[in-house]
């Protein structure tokens, strides 16, 4: 007896879900599970391809008719005819059609267009079976619960692919008249081109800015225990930094003094033999939350940090995981979590650091994209039970083992207590002999609680890796009116700095706070402008 026919994108996912499907109760035969390799057409890139009487019209080489409400016509491509014939003979001897392709705009649309070559029966039914796992439980689950075809779904892919042919094609034909053949313009990819651009002009435009401080390090009598501090005021006036100076290198406020190499020399050589003593200490609470799971745009950004890899590297890396069932569906701008998945890391993190470790209360991060769908969940461990990073290490290549670990990492600190402590910020002075007054700070803070600390390694993160305002130092106990020997006075002369080029990580980060593009698209417009020379790396540098 005739079983069902299920459709999904790739052989290694195919081949997955027909052994989690074997022996499912279908009142016929075991499904067949049979790969489509994505898309199976696309609209029409020649005139030719067109049917007749249409081949001359003025749009012909767009494929879409403008003056019929902008109709497309589609192409199956010439390497997918086999798989299309290979389609159509194993629905002749099934009962029932599962489209199983990805659940976002995208994989609603290959099964859209499944359905329009193929053709089905109009007595058969037709299921959409959706999933973010490749696990068992989740692909029996989805194939029991299967729902509609969401049109709207379709229709938002259709019309964004539309919007790529009418926009790309035309300006596409200028670049190949004005600059050279084989270039190509598009919605997403010209938008991220010019981003890169501009930022190039503005570090083009640059002007630098040069200002001295004093650096000193220093020890109370009391606790020998030295500490760093910079010179912030001289003689009641804030010592202007790098912050202070616009782009054109001028200062900005009134309120700060420029201090030169000849002054700050000789003031140097003034508070080498000064008195120092504490003039105020203030003492604050320090709380730092965990980051939000993970979204493809956050994921590429941070793993592309950590592993020294692409954003493509990453996607295909994080597609491998998903397909052999380790993460769930890693394409996503969503930051919530199942009931599962949170139930699943308070699970680790009991085992690991004991309930005490648990955040009480449920986590909920806002949309960071302007443009957040969040239809799914976010990238996770697959499962509601997480396989353990040392368990996959010894199953997957190693750097698919890293970013698995990285996404652990992630997901079991987002269900963590914050990290808790207490920042401390000192400023001590000395009058000099000449009667100048220099006035230095110095901050630490020391974290009594590290919280999901203890899973995550935060100071790489989506956050500038150089700035170190939540770096761990502790200070010594001091009290107003201690005195304190000055062991360093190092002069110090410093140029402000351009704003510094995009990488991979940080363009994608751009393009998701402007509303460019999608999950989906990130990582292969990184490798278009690379690949069509628009832009070239430098280093990590997108130049």
């Amino acid at each position: 007896m005739a079983g069902p026919l299920v459709i999904v994108e790739s052989p290694t996912k195919a081949k997955k879900i027909t052994e989690f499907l074997r022996g499912e109760d279908t009142g016929g035969a075991s499904p067949t599970v049979i790969a489509s390799v994505g898309h199976i057409r696309d609209l029409v890139s020649k005139a030719k391809e067109l049917p007749e009487g249409k081949q001359k019209e003025w749009w012909s080489y767009l494929g879409i008719d403008p003056d019929d409400d902008f109709k497309p016509y589609y192409k199956v491509y010439d390497k997918k005819k086999d798989t299309v014939a290979e389609l159509r003979r194993a629905l002749k001897n099934a009962d029932a059609l599962y489209l199983a392709t990805d659940e976002d705009r995208e994989g609603e649309a290959i099964a859209w267009h499944l359905l329009q070559v193929l053709k089905p029966p109009k007595d058969m039914p037709v299921y959409r079976m959706v999933f973010h796992e490749i696990t068992a439980p989740a692909i029996r689950e989805a194939f029991a619960n299967p729902r509609e075809l969401d049109q709207l779904l379709v229709d938002a892919q259709e019309t964004r692919r539309l919007l790529d042919r009418l926009a790309g094609y035309d300006l596409s034909q200028v670049l190949w008249k004005k600059v050279n053949r084989g270039l190509s313009a598009g919605r997403v990819q010209s938008v991220a081109t010019r981003l890169v651009v501009e930022r190039e002009r503005e570090i083009m435009a640059f002007v630098s800015a040069d200002w001295w401080d004093i650096k000193g390090v220093f020890a109370a009598s009391s606790e020998p225990i030295p500490f760093g501090a910079k010179l912030i005021a001289l003689d009641g006036v804030r010592v202007a930094t790098g912050n202070d100076f616009n782009d054109d290198g001028a200062l900005t406020r009134d309120d700060r003094v420029i201090l030169n190499e000849e002054t700050v020399r000789s003031l140097a050589a003034e508070l080498q033999t000064s008195p120092f003593s504490v003039r105020s200490v203030e003492s604050k609470p320090y709380r730092k939350r965990p980051f939000a799971p993970f979204t493809t745009s956050t994921l590429q950004q941070v793993a592309g940090r950590r592993l020294k890899v692409s954003a493509k590297q990453v996607m295909s890396m994080a597609q491998s995981l998903y397909q052999q069932g380790y993460i769930t569906y890693m394409r996503t701008d969503s930051t919530n979590l199942s009931a599962a998945a949170v139930t699943a890391a308070k699970s680790e993190i009991t085992e690991r650091y004991g309930a005490s470790a648990i955040e009480g209360k449920s986590r909920t991060w806002g949309k960071k994209a302007a443009n957040a769908q969040e239809a799914h969940e976010a990238i996770r461990p697959a499962g509601d039970r997480f396989r353990r990073p040392e368990e996959v290490r010894n199953e997957v290549p190693p750097g698919e083992a890293r970013l698995y670990e990285i996404i652990w990492q992630r997901t079991v600190a987002s269900q963590m207590i914050d990290a808790i402590g207490e920042t401390v910020t000192v400023r001590l002075g000395s009058l000099t002999a000449s009667g100048r007054d220099a006035e230095f700070s110095a901050a630490g803070t020391v974290i009594t609680e590290r919280g999901w600390m203890q899973v995550e390694d935060w100071r790489t993160d989506d956050t500038d890796a150089e700035n170190d305002d939540d770096t761990e130092r502790r200070l010594p106990q001091l009290k107003v009116g201690d005195g304190l020997d000055a062991t360093e006075i190092t002069p110090e002369g410093h140029s402000t700095k351009p704003p510094a080029r995009f990488t991979e990580a940080s363009l994608v980060g751009k393009m998701e706070e402007l509303g460019v593009g999608r999950p989906s698209t990130y990582a292969s417009i990184m490798e278009t402008i690379q690949g069509r020379g628009y832009v070239w790396k430098k280093g990590s540098a997108l130049v």
